[in-house]
């Protein structure tokens, strides 16, 4: 490992310091005031200037995240509430705008993007014959049950931070999906690694959609900064993009009654298959990007939403396209996994200097 300018092993560490928190480390909170209190979270730090959140009780996603003193994980008015103020029919299906902050919302597990109501007659219960969806389902507000955290040394001498746990969207006479998520990052390194695995643990057949909403917040977005994305195509965007004619490439500063640019773009590749969009910060020498495998995630949405006050640009790597579940079912491209079937996700967030 290289640390404050030196190589390090595990025994050269130990003479230096009685304590692995010296260079970096995970530790284990329970935020305490407002509409936050008595979440569980992982504080992961490590030598080379990354910090990050995982909030265990917000399906171990990511909150707070910092590089060298720097911010890049949107921090929203809502705050990281407490999944136990969630009502998930409140404001018809919008409920999930009282709890959006931080540098990854994960949507699912069966159902994504705008609300609807589906069939659900594959689960056999006749006074439950639809489900209602809101937008970007349940999961996001679900605790998870943490299996463990810590520290994983190599045979070459590095170290990894880890922590993993599982969360559980379950009905009766509904679905069984189980979300097992670790997330890792080298002692001396500035990405996160995420590999999520979501396995149908009931009976029947069951819906799955997949969607992360990354968002990056002020300092790393500023006016100036730059939306780098291998775009082939967009296919899709909203009407608020040729109202406004705000550029989806060269950020503006916070605007008055901004109302969210989103398009839905084809990436192109690079050879193995992966993606990397990002937002590149000269003024401040800084990047943020986001790889992920475009075979997991087909589609590919950016959102931004450069309002005063809630100022924030997304990356969204989804499995399903922009007309959501209703459009999925009626064309046949909606996901069923059948029972004991999974799928893997492999996904790693990076930030750095510019060289």
């Amino acid at each position: 490992m290289r640390l404050h300018g030196h190589d390090h092993d595990r025994g050269s560490l130990a003479r230096l310091a009685g304590d692995l928190g010296a260079a970096g480390g995970i530790r284990s909170v329970v935020l305490d005031d407002g509409a936050e209190r008595g979440i569980r979270a992982l504080e992961f730090r490590t030598g080379a200037g990354l910090s990050f959140d995982v909030l265990v009780d917000r399906a171990m996603d990511l909150g707070t995240a910092e590089f060298r003193g720097r911010g890049f994980g949107w921090r929203s008015a809502t705050g990281f509430r407490h999944p136990g103020l969630h009502e998930y029919r409140d404001d018809d299906g919008l409920s999930l705008m009282r709890s959006f902050s931080g540098l990854l919302l994960t949507a699912g597990l069966d159902h994504t993007l705008f609300g609807a109501e589906v069939d659900a007659s594959q689960y056999r219960y006749p006074p439950r014959g639809t489900v209602s969806n809101g937008l970007h389902g349940r999961v996001a507000n679900l605790p998870a049950r943490l299996t463990g955290y810590g520290e994983r040394w190599r045979e070459d001498g590095g170290c990894v931070l880890w922590a993993e746990g599982e969360v559980r969207q379950a009905a009766i006479f509904g679905e069984h999906l189980r979300l097992t998520r670790r997330i890792e990052a080298d002692l001396d390194g500035t990405e996160i690694r995420l590999t999520d695995t979501v396995r149908n643990a009931g009976f029947d057949p069951t819906p799955h959609m997949y969607l992360y909403h990354v968002n990056v917040g002020w300092p790393f977005l500023d006016e100036g900064a730059r939306y780098e994305a291998p775009v082939r195509r967009t296919l899709w965007q909203s009407d608020s993009v040729a109202e406004q004619g705000v550029s989806r490439t060269d950020m503006p500063g916070p605007l008055p009654g901004f109302v969210e640019q989103v398009y839905e773009h084809e990436l192109e590749p690079d050879a193995d298959g992966r993606a990397r969009p990002r937002l590149v910060n000269e003024r401040l020498g800084v990047f943020f990007e986001l790889e992920f495998d475009t075979t997991q995630f087909p589609a590919f949405f950016q959102w931004m939403h450069l309002r005063e006050g809630a100022y924030v640009v997304g990356f969204e790597p989804s499995t399903h396209h922009v007309g959501g579940e209703t459009e999925a079912r009626a064309n046949g491209t909606m996901t069923f996994l059948a029972p004991g079937e999974e799928r893997v996700y492999t996904t790693t967030f990076r930030v750095g200097e510019l060289d």
